[in-house]
């Protein structure tokens, strides 16, 4: 955020004839990466980065909101008069406000997870708990001077990875709160903004737009991702994929509430520059991921999965589909070893594993899943075609068996294995990472692949995938 902010004041000081401390906060306002934008267009598009392209953008686009926004409140309350603030006082203020916020976020993740799991409460209450547990850390943060953005969001990253009540009824509801907030937003930027002014600054503005896009926010993302061994396609797509939405209208109207002289200029700037955002980059970001490598070609399978809460259960779930004609259940492919059918509804009628004998095609079946891995059951369920491209996603396109020497299979792929593994199997390898328990689905890294459990015989790993982690299943190199 500092260094695409520093840059972009650069355009807007020559482009609009703006102060250097007003140009800096018109930078600020419109450096931030929206996450809800982004993440939005790569799943109306069916799109699929690479694990660590899109790890990289959800922690980009979700962590600089709130640096964002202390600077801009910062430089408002600079420019109005409010406080002088010395430059070493500001970044005192900073390191306080992250701090603090990285502190309250945690312990405040912990703390809506042990409610949300302690209480017994209506399942339609669940959502709204942690809702008012946000808002409520959101607030708490702020009076001790935090960043009470950082507190939610790291908060969210902390209930998101531990087992929990009502999972999918919170996802749900924090979702419709998103697009919620979105709207208002949108609605908002309807409200201040007026057409006959943006004529005004129209070309500067759009001027300010092309050099975010093409120069700040590529020699930003260049400069914090270079020492870290991306691809050079890997960061020319994260520099492309800094896309303005909601966010850069909140903070424009942050100076326009103080009532900053310029206030209208830097609205009417930031609506230029979100628009040409979502315009330009939007409709290209479907064709940067491919022109760029970094799309892994896979498509979501057809399936409809329910999932239930078991009360006082947090490490499964109940899980529903519909069991489809041609799909792999159906040929055969068994469950993992940790799923287990619970029961199945045939024409109306409830059934008891052993009363339904083998699963037929229009059957539902519910299984009993760990938490957090019903994903991985989609491919079972799914249509013929579906099925077969969501198991190789699960899988990798490469049946090994299990006795496969480690040592012979690293050399060939160039995989990274622990050396005392040189002369062993990849059955062994799991009997050791697994306890002797491996079951369907367990997977390893080998450096630049993965290796998956993908059959078993009287307890034994029979079969293994390979899955490489490039784009296509890149077997040498990476690039």
């Amino acid at each position: 955020v500092v260094i695409t902010a520093g840059l972009t004041a650069i355009a807007a000081v020559y482009l609009l004839n703006l102060p250097w401390l007003e140009a800096t906060l018109l930078g600020v306002v419109v450096s931030s990466t929206d996450a809800a934008a982004v993440f939005f267009l790569l799943r109306a598009g069916g799109l699929h980065l690479e694990r660590r392209t899109n790890a990289t953008l959800e922690i980009e686009s979700g962590s600089n909101d709130p640096m964002a926004i202390f600077l801009t409140l910062a430089l408002t309350a600079w420019i109005a008069g409010a406080e002088t603030t010395e430059p070493w006082l500001l970044a005192l203020q900073l390191s306080w406000a992250v701090g603090a916020g990285l502190v309250a976020g945690y312990l405040g993740g912990r703390l809506m997870v042990w409610t949300l799991n302690t209480f017994d409460m209506p399942p339609g209450l669940h959502p709204w708990l942690a809702l008012a547990g946000a808002v409520a850390l959101f607030a708490i943060t702020n009076l001790v001077l935090g960043s009470g953005y950082l507190a939610v969001y790291l908060a969210g990253i902390v209930v998101a990875n531990r087992p929990m009540r009502a999972r999918s009824e919170v996802l749900a509801v924090q979702d419709a709160a998103t697009w919620f907030a979105q709207l208002v937003m949108f609605l908002l930027l309807g409200l201040l903004a007026a057409p006959e002014k943006l004529l005004d600054v129209l070309w500067p503005s759009l001027g300010v737009a092309a050099f975010l896009m093409f120069v700040a926010r590529p020699a930003a993302v260049f400069a914090c991702l270079s020492p870290f061994g991306y691809r050079r396609e890997e960061v020319a797509f994260i520099a492309w994929t800094g896309l303005r939405g909601a966010v850069g209208i909140f903070l424009a109207s942050i100076p326009l509430l103080a009532g900053l002289p310029n206030a209208t200029l830097y609205f009417n700037v930031a609506f230029v520059v979100v628009f040409a955002s979502l315009v330009v980059q939007g409709w290209s970001l479907r064709r940067a991921a491919y022109w760029f490598e970094v799309a892994v070609p896979r498509a979501d399978p057809n399936t409809r999965r329910i999932q239930l809460d078991l009360p006082g259960q947090l490490e499964y779930d109940m899980v529903g589909y519909r069991i489809a004609a041609g799909s792999a259940v159906l040929r055969g492919a068994p469950l993992p070893g940790r799923v287990r059918l619970a029961m199945v509804v045939r024409e109306g009628r409830v059934l008891l594993p052993d009363d339904a004998g083998e699963l037929q095609a229009n059957d539902y079946a519910y299984v009993l899943a760990p938490t957090g891995q019903a994903p991985r059951l989609d491919w079972l369920f799914a249509e013929g075609t579906d099925a077969r491209l969501a198991e190789q996603d699960l899988f990798g396109s490469f049946i090994l068996p299990g006795d496969v020497p480690l040592g012979e299979l690293a050399s060939f792929y160039g995989l990274q294995i622990p050396d005392r593994f040189a002369h062993a199997t990849a059955a062994q390898l799991f009997d050791e990472r697994f306890d002797e328990q491996p079951q369907i689905g367990d997977r390893l890294a080998l450096g630049k692949a993965v290796m998956v459990v993908r059959s078993l015989k009287d307890d034994r790993v029979a079969q293994v995938g390979l899955k490489f982690t490039g784009v296509g299943e890149r077997l040498i190199g990476g690039r």
